[in-house]
């Protein structure tokens, strides 16, 4: 740990400067003028890999954004570690609430501001400069390679594809991914469940322009407001989703295990007064960790319709729209949860509109076991730098293409995370504490040194 240290205490002026070059990027997957920036980031990336002693790191294409893949193979006799990140970020909307540039980071209490900042530049970073570190005091105890893609905040439609023709280059031991967060900053965690999503988009279309409220209203049927009345149906009084077959896959958890979750710290005073609401609530029967851990939820994304300019306009919209998404659990299929939704959908429409269901992109849930070299490694080395052992710890968040590499490549993956509930992600003001950045350089290694041990025996 002293040299790991040491190291760090030299170099964390240019880490942070690195990192700031690659947070100024606006690579914004989800946006068509954001293309050039996906291009120069992935560019960024490989300069980056190739700085810190991979042998080989280039920008391969796909039929989306690109991949930059990189590696540093020094005996092949020894396992292999492939490392898994994304250089794309989500829209900065609404800019107005942000407390600084969204592209432009500074430091501040203690915490690096900027989109990317956690998620995931900033963790997929901590792995080049961990990297950067075996590598100059010659201390990699396995080989290395690196996929970093753009598209994850957007599915990674590519991605699967791009895997399976590059199985072979990509052949590891363990896929390696900090995309996640721990429980808390003194209580590390190691994510060893996502739910999958299956995401759509719903429009309601009326009568063929926007009408006079006044002269159409209450003869007419108003989009919004079927909308609204359909949206509200989705869920009955006791918070479940009221789609037919919607539960008929899930994934029973155990008592046992719903047992062992209870035992990770939480306390929901101040889960509540951290989001300043007056309560909680979702699922009956259900803790609020285990509603947004084992169990499939649904939720609104974004609706719009008619005027929301300033001022009053009086009209009854002509459509209204609705962006969806469902969290999925073990066993639920994506795209038979995304037809279920369309069908339910269009079958409780009123004659009065047009419902049109349009789904997006989705994936699998996943689960990690935690009787392996990859946990037991990940597990020790954590311990070693917070002192204290992590809980396994089942995410509500998604990361589609998880699921997809352990059917495409037929390799695991193990999700150390660093980020906290606090660091805003996908919202303004995303933020990543600076001691879990370094907290997360400090244990990388330890991983490396674990794993390779373990997997001599």
């Amino acid at each position: 740990m002293e040299s790991v240290n040491a190291y760090i205490d030299q170099n964390k002026e240019r880490f942070l400067d690195e990192l700031f070059e690659l947070l100024r990027i606006p690579s914004i997957s989800s946006q068509a003028e954001h293309k050039p920036d996906m291009v120069r980031c992935a560019e960024q990336w490989r300069s980056i890999l190739l700085s810190a002693g991979a042998n080989r790191a280039e920008v391969m294409p796909t039929k989306g954004n690109p991949v930059v893949y990189g590696e540093k193979l020094i005996d092949p006799k020894l396992p292999t570690v492939l490392v898994y990140g994304h250089y794309d970020v989500m829209p900065v909307d609404p800019v107005e609430l942000w407390n600084t540039q969204p592209f432009e980071p500074v430091v501040k209490d203690g915490k690096i501001w900027c989109r990317g900042a956690d998620d995931d530049k900033g963790q997929a970073f901590m792995h080049a400069k961990a990297f950067e570190y075996m590598v100059r005091t010659n201390t990699l105890p396995c080989n290395v390679k690196f996929m970093i893609e753009g598209e994850e905040e957007i599915g990674s439609g590519s991605l699967g594809q791009w895997c399976a023709e590059n199985k072979e280059m990509l052949r590891a031991d363990v896929i390696l991914v900090s995309d996640t967060s721990m429980i808390a900053r003194d209580v590390p965690s190691i994510t060893t469940g996502l739910r999958g999503l299956a995401y759509v988009e719903v429009e309601v279309q009326g009568p063929n322009k926007d009408l006079h409220s006044g002269i159409f209203g209450g003869a007419v049927a108003n989009p919004a407001n079927v909308l609204a009345k359909l949206i509200a149906s989705l869920h009955d009084d006791q918070g479940r989703v009221t789609i037919p077959g919607f539960y008929d896959d899930v994934e029973t958890v155990s008592p046992e295990e719903r047992a062992d979750m209870a035992r990770a710290p939480f306390n929901l005073d101040e889960y509540k007064q951290s989001l300043e609401i007056g309560d909680v609530q979702g699922e009956a029967g259900y803790s609020t960790m285990e509603r947004v851990g084992i169990r499939p939820t649904l939720d609104v994304n974004g609706i719009w319709s008619g005027y929301i300019g300033e001022g009053s306009k009086t009209v009854l919209p002509a459509k209204a729209n609705a962006k969806i998404s469902m969290r999925l659990v073990p066993n639920q299929d994506h795209h038979k949860i995304a037809q279920l939704f369309k069908e339910h959908f269009e079958r409780i429409a009123p004659p009065s509109v047009c419902v049109t269901v349009t789904p997006h992109h989705g994936g699998q849930a996943y689960v990690s076991p935690t009787n392996t070299p990859a946990y037991q490694a990940a597990s020790r080395a954590m311990a070693e730098v917070y002192g204290v052992a992590p809980v396994p710890y089942r995410s509500g968040g998604s990361i589609p293409i998880i699921s997809t590499f352990e059917q495409v490549l037929g390799i695991k993956s193990i999700l150390m995370g660093f980020g906290l509930g606090s660091d805003a992600i996908h919202s303004p003001n995303e933020n990543y504490p600076l001691e879990q950045f370094l907290n997360g350089i400090k244990t990388i290694p330890l991983f490396y040194k674990h794993f390779a041990e373990l997997m001599k025996k």
